[in-house]
């Protein structure tokens, strides 16, 4: 049925077809994250990189109301450029595609959208997570939800650091998703390679990794996996100095009554303000590093 609604790249229903290994990537940080064109030519990079290591990249958006998987030149530039571009998580891709509007897919909606394709991978920046004060507010990300829904691999930089990351940590053990650290044995939390909170499940070899999800799936094991991959150490940012950066973002948002699913994107936006713009530097080489990790997953899954 949701067949009629979704149109794949052949150059990706080949490779599906013959067990060459594609990564889903997401379109909200072309639309929502980053300015034009810096935000264009990092997913002409994210796709780039994905290529160099093996797969077949899979951008996904949602352009007048058609669910891509799979974008063009020209369909990065509608992402990147058109200002009413919806924000898309799973509640919303009905109302988009009825509609028959353009959406930029989360977290949530490319996992959502990667299923219905056959695609096993994503990469990501970092998930969303229980955000602080959730106690009071109940404000928790739709990503975790899907996560303990959905069959597809995530490979991220840990939850952002402007959550609750011990919270999300919680959530995510409650909902039996695995989260297996590559090469690290503490939550990384998205600038910095440091959290706090360590890590029941890790590797250093992504074969284990890609084994570790295969067999999650042939047991019938419902939900997804979180990879969860470190920035690079010489992109890191200093612990203490983003985690000051942070809390006088939180306290600015709190003045400004900003609440709910524009808490994040203001989170964002003054975070790069505080630290100079060091933060979207050190955003966009995670995001890099995850697609060549996220690739290397892909393959090694394949092989397996």
């Amino acid at each position: 049925m949701f067949e009629k609604y979704l149109d794949i790249k052949p150059e990706i229903v080949e490779a599906l077809k013959n067990n060459i290994p594609v990564v889903a990537l997401e379109s909200t940080i072309i639309s929502h994250g980053m300015p034009y064109p810096q935000n264009v030519e990092t997913a002409r990079k994210c796709e780039e990189i994905v290529r160099q290591n093996g797969a077949i990249p899979a951008t996904i958006g949602i352009l007048n109301g058609i669910l891509k998987v799979g974008l063009n030149d020209e369909e990065l530039e509608i992402m990147g450029k058109s200002p009413d571009v919806m924000k898309v998580s799973r509640r919303d891709i009905p109302l988009v595609v009825a509609k028959k509007i353009h959406g930029a897919t989360t977290v949530a909606s490319t996992m959502i959208i990667a299923e219905m394709a056959g695609i096993k991978v994503f990469v990501t920046g970092g998930i969303g997570g229980v955000h602080r004060g959730a106690e009071t507010t109940f404000d928790i990300s739709a990503d975790l939800v899907e996560l303990a829904n959905t069959n597809v691999a995530v490979v991220c930089a840990g939850a952002k650091s402007i959550l609750d990351l011990g919270l999300t940590l919680e959530f995510l053990e409650t909902h039996g998703v695995p989260v297996i650290g590559y090469k690290t044995d503490e939550l990384p939390a998205f600038y910095t390679r440091r959290s706090g909170f360590k890590l029941v499940q890790f590797s250093y070899e992504i074969y284990e990794i890609a084994a570790s999800v295969n067999v999650k799936w042939e047991l019938n094991l419902k939900g997804g996996v979180v990879i969860a991959n470190p920035i690079p150490e010489e992109y890191a940012m200093d612990y203490n100095y983003i985690t000051s950066s942070i809390e006088n973002a939180l306290q600015n948002a709190k003045s400004l009554g900003i609440s709910g699913k524009e808490t994040t994107p203001y989170l964002l936006g003054e975070i790069k303000k505080i630290t100079k713009g060091k933060s979207l530097d050190a955003n966009i080489q995670l995001v890099f590093n995850n697609a060549r990790v996220g690739a290397m997953l892909a393959k090694a899954m394949c092989q397996l």
